[in-house]
């Protein structure tokens, strides 16, 4: 069982990440920096929550339902739409009220790597993470009690949740680990930056090779962004204006918690405009602007960020660059639901 759980996790991984081991050529870079934006190759399953194809597919269906709504007229995918990169158009998504809700959505692609969740961290893994929204008055607004009652009107979902869960059936607990184990398969694609990392010196232009070498150096957007998924999960106050105290909220004590969030992944952060926690900048040549321009001096500003000069044509190749984090193909199709 073991044995074939193993093969099942390799498969998996290579089918939605598409991974191949890495050669050891050069890019030109220094190892140490090649090393750090290596794609992993497999996706991390708690323990709790081991990957099962089956459970994965469940997990879809309830992620396009919108019978986990309180109204049934809205799902998952109304703040986390597959064609913007798992977020949505618009600085801040209506939810059930039919009014903005507090936030931009954050990404859920790569989230199986996240060690907290939300733009402040509050919730500690995912299953918890899809419970806020569905049962949030002003987004989901939804009571698992009468989604539970709801689902298990249909015969396709008693039996799934009866074959996956026999000791418990339709749940609460049932329904986020379904969720939760669909969200872990949600893999940003092999991007170009990917290939050439692996060794296809042809796979990026010469102005992203530049970019690059901003990005990791003079630009000083690795001090947050680092790693594979170009995020150090970690929760820094960047000088955006505003009362919202972020991670302030849960840390008050904590000075450099205050008006800090999550530093947001940038894969295929050119399907994901409007940027940042408020949704506040439309382009990722004003989030380039908005790192040079004076930060809101608040004492709580991170230390990370420090001053940068660009010119234009640096501006550019850091462009193209963050333009090659995003994957030449993603695909997502839409689940038939049970009846």
């Amino acid at each position: 069982m073991g044995s074939r759980l193993s093969n099942l996790k390799s498969k998996f991984a290579i089918l939605f990440i598409g991974v191949v081991v890495f050669s050891a050529a050069s890019f030109g870079e220094s190892k140490s920096a090649k090393d750090d934006y290596r794609r992993p190759l497999d996706i991390p399953f708690p323990e709790h929550a081991p990957y099962s194809p089956q459970t994965a597919v469940l997990g879809k269906m309830l992620f396009f339902d919108p019978r986990l709504s309180g109204s049934n007229n809205i799902n998952c995918t109304t703040c986390h739409n597959p064609s913007f990169g798992f977020e949505v158009p618009q600085e801040r998504p209506l939810g059930a009220a039919n009014v903005p809700i507090k936030r931009h959505s954050p990404t859920v692609l790569n989230s199986a790597w996240g060690k907290s969740f939300f733009w402040d961290g509050r919730a500690k893994d995912l299953e918890e993470q899809a419970e806020g929204p569905i049962t949030a008055p002003e987004e989901m607004n939804g009571d698992f009690h009468e989604i539970s009652f709801d689902l298990s009107q249909s015969k396709e979902y008693n039996y799934w949740f009866k074959k996956l869960f026999p000791e418990e059936g339709i749940s609460q607990k049932t329904i986020l680990k379904a969720l939760a184990t669909y969200e872990r398969t949600l893999v940003s694609g092999w991007a170009p930056f990917d290939r050439w990392v692996d060794g296809d010196k042809t796979a990026i232009t010469d102005a992203a090779k530049r970019g690059f070498e901003l990005f990791i150096g003079k630009a000083k957007c690795a001090n947050c962004h680092t790693g594979w998924n170009f995020t150090d999960n970690q929760f820094h106050d960047i000088g955006i204006p505003g009362d919202d105290l972020g991670r302030g909220s849960l840390e008050p004590n904590n000075l450099h918690a205050q008006h800090a969030f999550k530093t947001p992944s940038l894969r295929n952060l050119t399907h994901r405009a409007p940027y940042m926690h408020d949704g506040s900048v439309p382009t990722l040549m004003e989030v380039i602007f908005s790192y040079e321009s004076p930060f809101e001096r608040r004492e709580s500003l991170s230390p990370k960020m420090e001053p940068i000069t660009l010119s234009h044509e640096d501006r550019l190749d850091l462009i193209e660059f963050l333009e090659s984090l995003t994957a030449e193909t993603t695909e997502i199709q839409m689940p038939i639901l049970p009846e």
